[in-house]
């Protein structure tokens, strides 16, 4: 209901009727003697009470699905639902294989895989909402968040081949900042990286554009529409790496879980293929 903002489109949510979910609510509130919903035209809202039940009921909730998997675990069957997320990038360059060798090796376990920007990503697994996600890690982790690195990406500073800056045969950060560059959004992880790197040498990006889909900044790069920095795998014939001199810069792909939260047979058996995978891209 609180996400939903409605009686109708929580009950379709929940597969049962409007008028069910009315009762239930209804029920819920007389007995904590207090109004939980501001019902306004067809729309609802919290009330401060409920505003105040809506985190302690979520955590009951989690803690409700976290003895549930702690149970099922004891059976050492490798089965059941796994709720995980990916970042666009590792889904398609990194996880393919493994997910297939998963599938085969454990078919009874029914896999629920989203594909999401890292930072939404990330804080569906703080909320309890995902087992655990794959995704560039945050410089600055939640201390309930725990983070492990499977993978390296090493940025390099690209351009397309007839750019003007491809021409140069040493160039430093001032110089790029005279050129537009085309980066992720400012939330992300890996736009975060970038500013470190250009505040600690007082300097400020020129940024125009941004998409947070490096295969679309590939492209838009690939015709001279300015700089970037790229991960290797993405680097093909149609962009020039710059001779840039500053210190490399590494984003940190990887898994991250609640540190609160049990996982299940199945994301623990992922989680120990994910290890054994290849570190490459150091």
């Amino acid at each position: 209901m609180a996400q939903e903002a409605s009686f109708s489109k929580a009950a379709q949510k929940l597969f049962i009727t409007q008028s069910a979910i009315s009762k239930r609510v209804a029920q819920l509130e007389e007995q904590l003697e207090a109004s939980l919903f501001d019902r306004i035209g067809r729309g609802v809202s919290l009330t401060e009470a409920g505003q105040q039940l809506l985190p302690r009921a979520e955590r009951i909730i989690a803690e409700l699905d976290d003895a549930k998997r702690a149970i099922s675990n004891l059976t050492e069957e490798v089965a059941g639902e796994l709720n995980l997320a990916a970042s666009h990038h590792i889904s398609l360059h990194r996880l393919p294989p493994i997910l297939r060798q998963f599938c085969e090796r454990y078919p009874q376990v029914k896999l629920n895989l989203r594909f999401d920007e890292s930072e939404l990503a990330y804080q569906s697994v703080l909320k309890g909402d995902l087992e655990m996600a794959l995704i560039t890690l945050a410089p600055d982790p939640d201390e309930k968040i725990h983070s492990q690195t499977l993978w390296r990406d090493r940025l390099h500073f690209v351009a397309a081949k007839d750019h003007p800056l491809a021409a140069a045969k040493h160039l430093n950060l001032k110089e790029l900042t005279s050129h537009s560059a085309i980066l992720p959004s400012k939330v992300t992880f890996t736009r975060q990286l970038v500013e470190a790197l250009f505040e600690r040498h007082q300097l400020s990006l020129n940024a125009p554009m941004s998409t947070n889909y490096l295969d679309t900044i590939r492209m838009m790069v690939s015709i001279g529409l300015g700089w970037s920095l790229l991960p290797e795998s993405l680097i093909n014939d149609d962009l020039a790496t710059l001779p840039v001199e500053a210190e490399a810069i590494y984003r940190e792909l990887g898994v991250i879980r609640h540190k609160d939260r049990t996982l299940s047979n199945a994301a623990n058996h992922l989680l120990a293929m994910l290890k054994t995978s290849p570190m490459d891209g150091v």
